[in-house]
């Protein structure tokens, strides 16, 4: 066998050996301990490049479907009703997935909004949008009597919805009728003028209904969820800035985790205060604020950050796509170098995180719980902590959403989509009113493995081939996708500006469906491609 042959199989074995992780780490679940989760960004339309208020949403997880399709509007007849679903997990097919089992249904209304299906349904055609990131909360809340569940909960408030406002009382309705089924999750939803945040947990075992909290991000502000509550004080009183369920105070004195004579209520600590020991989630909060606001020069140690901060400077679709392509490169907790560790037998141990294969995730590699040691000042205790960057080889996709008061419906809302690892994919326009989008997108990709019709798959293998040796494929992809990202942006009011003068709202609706296409089968062509590069430009180098 010559040489050529031998390093043919050997980088053959590393794209094993990584998709194998892959496949394993996707079995478990994020309550045994594995940080994963999604993250969200939010930016008030003051905020904003241009007025645009803004959510997002990395869909961190496997499991959950890889394509994405339009749900037109419909029309119901009188008495129908809409099925509500429990999501198990499923690991009989070619890759691991999440199955649902019909446990109930609510009646149906009237009428149905379109909106882009995404795994979690992320914008409607009247620019409702959403961003998603679980929390988990006290287990004791989370309750089996509630059939409503996230994604659920996501896909009702963009069918019957088109504020913010409306959302949150809509999802007071319903979960009190019929009951929140899921751990804790934050909602994040905005409207063509505001964004919310939208904190929800059970009631407790066997009891059907929900707790929650609503606060909303101030026009001038961003806001950040990932995976941790992060609502703290409410102030009822103040009906433009929070919202709450009627039992949020009584719950949580009934149960002791509030004492109304001795401490001021924080919603966070009361119903997940677990979630605000997680370094995972506290040190993106820094990291995302730390970027878009990096003079308030916040701590990266801290158990807890502002709701939400004002930027330096007003907030672009790229700076977002930025923020979430980071894993701390630059700062003290870079995962691109070195880490000293010790072993179980107290041995240190160098975990080599700066080499050119997969530095985001050679901790789990390399058995390593966590990522960096925290000396405490006043105490000298070291603590050794777990970590997480922002870019996840786990995200399934990734969505920025832009709703723009100053448009027409049809025009103003608009999903940026990436598909996989953002830090080595693109977003590409879609508008809420398409028809439909390339077949690719909508071609499921995990039931039965490794498909070239699916776009999913495209950037995934791209994301996996990349891995392989990070340090200089990354150079390759961003030299690639960089470009493109930009041409995209620079030609948005432009293009938008075209359809604006087309009189006729059906041949708008056809352009803006025609233009999502042509970027959406661009790009997938060129992920195909670009793989194919790095397979030829590094076959000789392992």
């Amino acid at each position: 066998m010559n040489t050529k042959s031998i390093k043919t199989i050997l980088f053959s074995l590393l794209i094993t050996l990584a998709f194998s992780i892959n496949a394993q780490q996707d079995k478990t679940d994020w309550k045994a301990g594995v940080p994963e989760g999604c993250t969200s960004i939010t930016v008030g339309k003051l905020a904003s490049y241009d007025g645009s208020v803004m959510t997002s949403h990395t869909d961190d997880s496997h499991r959950t479907r890889s394509w994405v399709n339009i749900v037109p509007a419909k029309d119901y007849p009188k008495g129908s009703v809409t099925d509500m679903y429990k999501r198990v997990a499923v690991d009989t097919f070619a890759m691991p997935l999440y199955g649902h089992k019909v446990i109930g249904s609510i009646p149906q209304v009237k009428h149905t909004y379109q909106f882009i299906n995404t795994a979690y349904p992320c914008m409607n055609e009247h620019q409702l949008a959403i961003g998603e990131s679980t929390f988990g909360g006290r287990d004791e809340l989370q309750s089996n009597a509630g059939i409503i569940d996230c994604q659920r909960l996501d896909r009702l408030m963009l069918e019957r919805c088109t504020t913010a406002r409306e959302a949150i009382k809509m999802a007071d309705e319903l979960t009190k009728k019929y009951g929140w089924s899921d751990y804790g999750e934050c909602l994040t939803i905005a409207d063509k003028n505001e964004v919310w945040h939208f904190e929800i947990l059970g009631p407790g075992k066997g009891k059907v209904g929900a707790v929650w909290a609503a606060q909303r991000v101030p026009d001038d502000h961003v806001g950040v969820n990932v995976n941790a509550s992060t609502i703290k004080e409410i102030d009822l009183s103040n009906a433009d800035f929070f919202m709450a369920s009627d039992n949020i105070y009584e719950l949580a004195k009934e149960n002791g985790w509030w004492n109304a004579q001795e401490e001021v209520f924080r919603f966070c600590y009361a119903y997940a205060p677990g979630s605000r020991n997680s370094i995972a989630a506290r040190r993106r909060e820094w990291r995302v604020f730390d970027l878009l606001a990096p003079s308030l020069n916040l701590d990266p140690n801290a158990e807890n950050y502002p709701f939400s901060v004002k930027p330096d400077k007003k907030v672009t679709p790229m700076k977002m796509v930025e923020i979430f392509q980071d894993y701390y490169e630059g700062t003290p907790y870079d995962m691109t170098r070195n880490i000293t560790t010790t072993d179980k037998d107290g041995k240190q141990i160098i975990s080599p995180l700066a080499n050119p294969f997969m530095p985001y995730d050679e901790l789990s590699i390399h058995n390593v719980n966590g990522g960096w040691f925290h000396v405490d000042k006043k105490t000298g205790h070291i603590e050794f902590l777990g970590e997480r960057t922002i870019a996840r080889w786990y995200t399934m996709y990734g969505t920025i959403t832009q709703s723009r008061n100053w448009l027409p419906d049809q025009v103003g809302g608009l999903v940026w989509l990436a598909q996989d690892n953002i830090a080595t994919s693109i977003y590409v326009p879609v508008y809420c009113s398409v028809s439909h989008l390339p077949k690719s997108y909508s071609t499921p990709g995990r039931k039965n493995g490794f498909t070239h019709e699916s776009a999913w798959w495209a950037f995934n293998r791209l994301g996996s081939l990349t891995a392989q040796r990070w340090g200089d494929m990354r150079t390759d992809v961003t030299e690639v996708w960089q470009p493109m990202q930009m041409q995209m942006f620079k030609n948005q009011k432009k293009f938008e500006d075209e359809v604006l003068n087309i009189k006729s709202i059906k041949k708008q609706k056809q352009k803006l469906t025609e233009y999502t296409n042509q970027w959406g089968n661009k790009v997938v062509e060129r992920a195909w491609k670009l793989g194919d590069f790095l397979w030829t430009k590094y076959d000789e180098k392992f």
